[in-house]
């Protein structure tokens, strides 16, 4: 079993260390949180043997082999750059970094210490998203002529719905795009092949100013508190952005994201359309895919092992009609990235989203910061 620590222990951090142990690959040995108490707390619910509140006590463990960075965003530069100048894999959440230079900083680290480096991309992971990648790599709907899709979410519909991913000082510039656009731009990437070349954004903050608590609270928890234990605060991140795309095969697209969007809980979606048929997919019915034809009936493609290419059936764990859903895509993930480290075989194939790929998605955000300003097309370089 190969031993890892998460850094972080919230909502995310403790889908890392369920997600860990389904791989049957990998053993959590130790957490890390700000919190020593709190930290030792989840510790002894998940049966964890070690604690710490520095990431360092960790690096100073060689058991060790891998630390999951799963901490708000201004934390993932320094903790990913001190976790690979040790020598330890890394897998880290997106955004890798909150700017494009840190991200290019890491990633050339990360190969320059030939350490194994992920980015917690899970939603490559659904098995229908990668039979749409075989299917169009196959020719199935032909060229692409446009790509179209959103990331919609309700948890911050309220003025006291807070979270530290509202502070640019701690989640970026970006906010939406930052946090889920990211999560579509590379899902779109990675299925059709063609990259965005050239965005046009527009970006909008329909609270102005929401109710800070004046104690911590996770994400998600739904915890309700009085009017007396917030402050108000203006907010200086997005709630809104619609994008569109050139890519680089001339095609063109557009997606939303919005975190204000009532009765949508955590939906991605694309629409793929080409010469031969289209794609649909929606993470909310993850379990099947919809080819649309001109010329004969659409069809539905369910998520079965007997069914899908080869390629997508290596990520199915269960039979056809036994769903499988989003703890399992990281799952899928970690599976990936523990086998490489364990096989130790440079030359293998890497088949899991690296730090490039953080880079990449930290490159497409400046061009789109950088197009909200200016009102005008920006290119991505």
């Amino acid at each position: 079993m190969i031993k890892s620590a998460v850094v972080g222990v919230g909502f995310i951090g403790e889908e890392h260390i369920e997600a860990i142990r389904r791989t049957n690959l990998g053993w959590v040995e130790a957490i890390v949180g700000r919190d020593l108490e709190k930290t030792k707390a989840k510790a002894e619910v998940f049966q964890i043997p070690h604690y710490y509140n520095d990431i360092q006590q960790v690096l100073e463990n060689p058991e060790i082999q891998v630390v999951h960075i799963c901490t708000p965003n201004a934390l993932h530069y320094p903790m990913v750059k001190k976790a690979l100048e040790a020598g330890t894999h890394v897998v880290c959440e997106k955004p890798l970094t909150m700017t494009e230079d840190e991200a290019r900083e890491l990633t050339e680290l990360a190969e320059q210490k030939n350490l194994v480096n992920a980015i917690h991309f899970n939603i490559r992971y659904y098995p229908l998203v990668r039979q749409a990648k075989v299917m169009i790599e196959k020719g199935e709907i032909g060229r692409i002529y446009s790509v179209t899709g959103s990331y919609l979410q309700d948890w911050l519909v309220k003025d006291t719905d807070y979270s530290w991913r509202l502070e640019s000082a701690q989640s970026g510039v970006t906010r939406a795009v930052g946090d889920i656009g990211t999560h579509w731009m590379d899902l779109v990437e990675y299925v059709t092949g063609i990259q965005i070349t050239e965005v046009n954004a527009d970006m909008g903050t329909f609270l102005k100013k929401r109710k800070k608590p004046k104690k911590s609270i996770e994400t998600w928890s739904g915890k309700i508190l009085k009017n007396e234990d917030y402050d108000v605060v203006d907010i200086d991140t997005e709630d809104y952005a619609s994008v569109l795309l050139h890519f680089n095969g001339g095609q063109r697209g557009v997606f939303t994201v919005n975190q204000m969007a009532c009765g949508h809980k955590n939906r991605v979606t694309f629409e793929i359309n080409g010469s031969l048929g289209s794609m649909i997919w929606n993470s909310e019915e993850p379990n099947q895919l919809t080819i649309g034809r001109r010329d004969r009936g659409n069809e539905v493609i369910i998520r079965d092992p007997s069914l899908v290419y080869p390629e997508a059936g290596s990520i199915i764990t269960l039979p056809g009609g036994h769903n499988e859903g989003f703890a399992d895509t990281s799952k899928q993930l970690f599976k990936e990235v523990y086998q490489y480290i364990k096989e130790a075989k440079p030359d293998n194939p890497v088949t899991f989203p690296k730090f490039e790929d953080g880079y990449r998605e930290a490159k497409l955000c400046e061009a789109i910061i950088k197009s909200q300003k200016s009102c005008q097309w920006q290119e991505v370089k």
